[in-house]
C-alpha cells in the first residue's frame, strides 16, 4: 500500500481540483460523508446521541463541520466547538460553515476569554468526540487555546474519532508536536499519511480506516510515490516457490558465519531460521574451538570449523579457510554472535571484497563496519544490513534519539550513499533501497524485544535469498514474516514470556499461511 507525505497529499488534491477539475468543496464533502460512516460504524445510529466536535480553521476544520451538518442531519444533538475566531475561516471550509449555521447549529468560538467549564461539561454528556482541529499541515507545536482543549479531550477518556490525523501528530514524521490527541479511531484520506504509520504517531491514531474521497487512480499514478507499507499480498508474491520435483539444492545454500565464545546461541537460531525459512542447506562457519558445542546443539546445518588457534573466536587466521568456503554458496550471511575482539574487522572487510553472491550483514559485521563504512565501496553484490536503532546510530556517526526521530530519513540516506538494503530494526522496521524506495512493517510485537530475535531475522532473509529471492525483496518479506511469526508466538504464550526460539517454531506456519491464502494481512 502506497503512503505519502502530506506535501505529497496536498499535490495529489490540487492536481484533482485543478486538472480535473473536482471541486474541493466536493472532496471535502465526500471526506465528511466517510467519517460520518465510521461515526455510525463506532456508536451505531446517531439519532439523540450526543456529539462534540471541534474544528480548527483550515480544511481539517471544515470537514468537521461538514461532518457535523450530516450528523445533525440524522437526529444528533450536535454542539461544535471552534478553536478560531470565525472570521479567520475562509475557501471550502468557510463554504461548510455558512450552510452549517443556516441549518441550526451555531459553533461556539474557543478564543481569548473562553471558558474551559463549559467545553469540560459538554464532555462529560458526549456519547462521541470527533477532532478535526489540526490537519496534516501542522508545522509548529501546538500551543495555546488548541492545546488546552487537546488535554481535556484527552482527559475525558471519550470516544474520539480524528479527521485525516490525530491533531498534533506531524504527517511527515509522526512525531508529537507538543501535545496531541489520543484517538481511538483516525479517518484518512485517499491514502494514508507517513506519520500514521510509523511510532509514535500510530500509537495515537488507534484504528486506522482508509477512505476513498473520489480520487482518480490516475492521479495518484502520476506521481512517484516510493513510501509503502508492507502487506501480505505482496509478500505472498515475493516468497519463492517450491516444485514437486526439486532437491535441496534447488533451495540455495546460506553460508552463515558467525559464533565466539559465549555467543554460540546466535548462530544457532539465524541457522535454525534458515532452514524453517526453506533454504536448502545451511553451513555455518564457525571458530574451530567451538564446533563440538555447535554439533551437539544443532542437527541440520553443515559445521564449518574456521581456524581460530584454540582462542574460540575469529581473526585473521580464518580468513583463507573462510574465504574458500565462500565457493558454491548462495547466500552469505556475516555477523551474528561474533564478537567484537582484534581482527573481527579485517575478517569481516575480506569477505565484503571477496563474496559474488548476496551478503547480509548484521550485528558484529555492523559494529565493524561502523569503524569504516568506505569498505562498503568494495562490495561486489547485492547487501543487506539489519542494524537496530544502536548499531545504525554508530554507522552514521549520531545518536540512538537522532535515529529514531528521523528513521526513514536515516536508512534511507544510508541506502543511497553506500549501495545496500537497509533493514532499520525496531517497532515499525523500515527496509529502504538505494533508489529511495521505503517499505514500512506492520508486523510485530513487544514481546520480540529479546535477545536472538534480530539473529532470527537474519536468518530468514538470508533462507529467502538463497532460494532466488532479490536481496531487496527477501528483505521486505523476511521482516514481514519474521514480524508475523512473533505475532503468532505472542498470541500463544504472551509478549512477556516470548523468546526467539519461539518465533524460529512459528515459521513454517505462518509461510504456509502466506503461500497458501496469499490474503492482505495488513
Amino acid at each position: 500500500m502506497k503512503i505519502v507525505t502530506p506535501a505529497q497529499m496536498s499535490e495529489i488534491d490540487r492536481t484533482c481540483i485543478n486538472q480535473y477539475g473536482i471541486p474541493g468543496v466536493v472532496l471535502m464533502e465526500n471526506a465528511a460523508l466517510r467519517v460520518v460512516d465510521e461515526v455510525i460504524g463506532t456508536i451505531g445510529p446517531v439519532c439523540g446521541k450526543n456529539i462534540l466536535i471541534f474544528a480548527g480553521k483550515g480544511n481539517n476544520g471544515g470537514d468537521a463541520l461538514a461532518v457535523a451538518r450530516h450528523l445533525y442531519n440524522k437526529g444528533a444533538a450536535v454542539k461544535v466547538y471552534i478553536t478560531a475566531h470565525k472570521k479567520e475561516i475562509s475557501g471550502d471550509a468557510a463554504i461548510n460553515l455558512n450552510i452549517l449555521e443556516k441549518s441550526g447549529v451555531e459553533p461556539r468560538e474557543l478564543t481569548g476569554e473562553w471558558q474551559p467549564d463549559a467545553v469540560e461539561a459538554d464532555l462529560s454528556e458526549a456519547d462521541l468526540v470527533i477532532d478535526g482541529i489540526f490537519g496534516t499541515g501542522l508545522r509548529g507545536e501546538v500551543k495555546g487555546i488548541a492545546a488546552e482543549v487537546i488535554r481535556l479531550v484527552n482527559n475525558s477518556r471519550k470516544t474520539v474519532i480524528s479527521i485525516d490525523i490525530p491533531s498534533g501528530v506531524s504527517g511527515e514524521t509522526g512525531k508529537v508536536l507538543g501535545t496531541c490527541i489520543k484517538a481511538f479511531k483516525t479517518v484518512t484520506f485517499g491514502l494514508p499519511k507517513i506519520g500514521l504509520t510509523i511510532h509514535p504517531g500510530c500509537e495515537f491514531a488507534g484504528q486506522l480506516v482508509v477512505a476513498d474521497i473520489g480520487i482518480p487512480g490516475k492521479v495518484i499514478e502520476h506521481f512517484d510515490i516510493k513510501t509503502n507499507v508492507t502487506d501480505g499480498v505482496m509478500v505472498s508474491k515475493l516468497i519463492p516457490p517450491r516444485h514437486s520435483e526439486s532437491n535441496k539444492g534447488d533451495y540455495g545454500r546460506v553460508f552463515l558465519i558467525s559464533g565466539s565464545t559465549g555467543m554460540t546461541g546466535s548462530g544457532c537460531l539465524a541457522a535454525e531460521a534458515a532452514l524453517r525459512t526453506g533454504a536448502g542447506l545451511v553451513y555455518l562457519g564457525v571458530p574451530s574451538a567451538l564446533a563440538p558445542v555447535y554439533g551437539a546443539a544443532i542437527r541440520e546445518p553443515v559445521i564449518i570449523p574456521l581456524e581460530d588457534g584454540g582462542t574460540g573466536y575469529l581473526s585473521k587466521t580464518s580468513i583463507p579457510g573462510l574465504l574458500q568456503n565462500l565457493k558454491g554458496k548462495d547466500v552469505i550471511a556475516v555477523g551474528p554472535g561474533l564478537s567484537m575482539r582484534e581482527g573481527i574487522a579485517e575478517v569481516v572487510a575480506e569477505i565484503i571484497k571477496s563474496s559474488e553472491v548476496p551478503l547480509v550483514l548484521d550485528a558484529d559485521a555492523l559494529n565493524a563496519i561502523s569503524k569504516d563504512t568506505s569498505i562498503l565501496r568494495h562490495l561486489r553484490t547485492g547487501a543487506v544490513i539489519t542494524p537496530h536503532p544502536g548499531e545504525m546510530a554508530r554507522l552514521v556517526g549520531t545518536s540512538v534519539s537522532d535515529i529514531q526521530s528521523n528513521r526513514i530519513g536515516w536508512a534511507k540516506e544510508f541506502s543511497g550513499r553506500w549501495n545496500v538494503i537497509t533493514v532499520l530494526k525496531g517497532a515499525k522496521t523500515v527496509v529502504a533501497k538505494p533508489d529511495g524506495t521505503v517499505y514500512i512493517n506492520p508486523t510485530g510485537n513487544s514481546g520480540m524485544a529479546t535477545g536472538g530475535s534480530g539473529d532470527v531475522l537474519t536468518g530468514v532473509i538470508a533462507g529467502l535469498a538463497a532460494q532466488g529471492a532479490k536481496p531487496e525483496d527477501a528483505a521486505v518479506a523476511g521482516v514481514y514474516l519474521h514480524g508475523l511469526a512473533g505475532d503468532m508466538a505472542a498470541k500463544k504464550k504472551g509478549e512477556y514470556g516470548l523468546v526467539a526460539g519461539d518465533i524460529v517454531d512459528e515459521l513454517p506456519g505462518v509461510i504456509r499461511e502466506m503461500v497458501g491464502e496469499g490474503h492482505d494481512r495488513l
